[in-house]
């Protein structure tokens, strides 16, 4: 048993592995829809040696390749999970990690993301932030509910970071945020508030779907308004709709916005002056570079096989839908040839999941380096291109996750990670957590034997996370860029 004593009042923590870990510490307290307002003080020890329950959510959409997980569901979520090497005056770095889940799904103090391998590698505090998901948090209808509740939440756990770090033996002024899909575009979000100014000092955007902007109030709202349509409930209900009935009203959503070989979330932040692609990104550019804030940005480099391989659409599409899509992307039809020649044998599945990669993740992400370089800031990007052998998802999305965390034992149904190599995987874990806690603490991500030099148009340096590691120049491969569409 451990005590970590902090103004709100004394937590009572577990030991594991050489490390202290803190659950379901209460970072913040919420009505449906509302702002997060602070915990209040609290008097005896807090038990923090069990999880709490997690937000309200549907099943994972990425169950075939991640595996699936069970947790009991409440809508008082707001917790955090520590993990520190000690609880002492340490000042130690700090990593707070935002989840993904299409901000759907998902929970920070889920195994996936124990913390703890990685507290322990780099001599760290790990956070990890449980915060309001579908409707509960992403719900934008005037007079009911204002919307980006879910962002206000994470505000509210940087806040308590700040306040209260020192005590689990970290450094408030070592804040490194990162996040994973979801996670990652709120942090592109959260670098454009003003109130987010001092709260984190670092970035690790991992597979940011970039290209897709918060949402205008006028989109939000139809969105929220069609909840109550396919409900058939007047918005005045919402607040007392039981939280399954939400839930359900957000999956109808999804349904009828969905289309073919898209993996779009029905749901997102509302900013509205970043409802366009090219404006989210240079404002997160910009916002890095003025705030000194240094960015790792990377992606999978099969980040849609995890959408598209499962899929039963897939399977045997419409030959105009194929069309369409490649069309619609990279301006001429003819476009899927070039993804043929270079990935050849390759299915219509495989194929549109490359071109989706390249649209939502990779071009993006490579466009937010180089504008965070425009703007003088400073960016360092990675691709995760290992794979198990012979597996149909290949370096899918998510698929990074367990390198990071070195949580393989927690991963024990995820099907993009059968067949591979034990050893392997350990020793591409190590050199990933080296280079995190290596950004954390001092801003550069190199470690010895492994120089990675920062983003530059001209030079296009980009860490490859592979069986071989090492830098390479273009990871675009530029398909369609190249001969379609500019």
């Amino acid at each position: 048993m451990t005590l970590a004593r902090t103004d709100l009042g004394t937590l009572r923590g577990v030991a594991e592995a050489g490390v202290v870990k803190f659950r379901g510490v209460p970072y913040a307290s919420a009505r449906r829809f509302a702002a997060p307002q602070p915990v209040a003080p609290w008097s005896g020890e807090w038990d923090a040696t069990a999880h709490g329950p997690i937000a309200p959510q549907p099943a994972s959409r990425l169950a075939a390749a991640m595996g699936d997980y069970a947790r009991p569901q409440a809508q008082d979520c707001l917790t955090l999970t520590i993990a520190t090497p000690a609880v002492d005056a340490g000042q130690r770095p700090v990593i707070v990690f935002l989840h993904g889940g299409a901000y759907l799904s998902g929970a920070g103090s889920l195994d996936w993301y124990d913390g703890g391998a990685l507290a322990a590698e780099g001599d760290c505090v790990v956070v990890g932030v449980n915060y309001r998901l579908g409707a509960l948090g992403w719900l934008h209808l005037p007079g009911v509910a204002e919307g980006n509740a879910g962002l206000w939440d994470m505000v509210a756990a940087l806040r308590f970071v700040q306040a209260h770090i020192h005590a689990f033996g970290g450094d408030p002024a070592q804040v490194t945020l990162a996040g994973q899909s979801a996670g990652a575009h709120a942090i592109m979000c959260l670098l454009a508030l003003p109130e987010t100014q001092g709260l984190f000092h670092r970035a690790v955007l991992q597979s940011t779907p970039a290209s897709l902007p918060p949402h205008s109030s006028a989109q939000a709202t139809a969105h929220a308004q069609s909840i109550c349509d396919l409900l058939g409930v007047p918005s005045s209900a919402l607040h007392d709709l039981p939280v399954e009935r939400l839930i359900q009203g957000q999956m109808l959503l999804a349904r009828s916005l969905a289309t073919f070989a898209d993996a779009t979330p029905p749901l997102l932040p509302v900013i509205e002056d970043l409802a366009d692609p090219s404006d989210f990104i240079q404002a997160a550019a910009t916002a890095a570079a003025a705030r000194n804030v240094k960015l790792i940005i990377g992606t999978t480099r099969e980040e849609m096989h995890a959408f598209f391989v499962p899929s039963p659409a897939m399977q045997t599409p419409d030959a105009k839908d194929v069309d369409a899509r490649f069309a619609g992307i990279a301006g001429d039809a003819l476009a899927i040839e070039l993804y043929r020649r270079r990935r050849p044998g390759a299915d219509v599945a495989a194929l549109l999941g490359d071109l989706v990669t390249d649209d939502m993740f990779l071009f993006p992400s490579i466009a937010l380096a180089q504008a965070t370089d425009a703007a003088g800031g400073t960016a360092f990007l990675y691709q995760f291109d290992w794979a198990a052998p012979a597996n149909r998802f290949a370096a899918c999305h998510c698929i990074e996750l367990p390198f990071v965390f070195a949580t393989f034992a927690a991963w024990p149904d995820a099907a993009m990670l059968a067949g591979g190599d034990a050893r392997e995987m350990a020793g591409v874990a190590s050199a990933m957590q080296r280079a995190w806690t290596s950004f954390a603490r001092s801003g550069d991500p190199a470690t010895p034997g492994l120089p990675w030099p920062a983003y530059t148009p001209v030079t296009r340096a980009t860490m490859i996370f592979d069986r071989v590691l090492g830098l390479a120049g273009d990871p675009a491969g530029a398909a369609w860029r190249g001969g379609f569409g500019g």
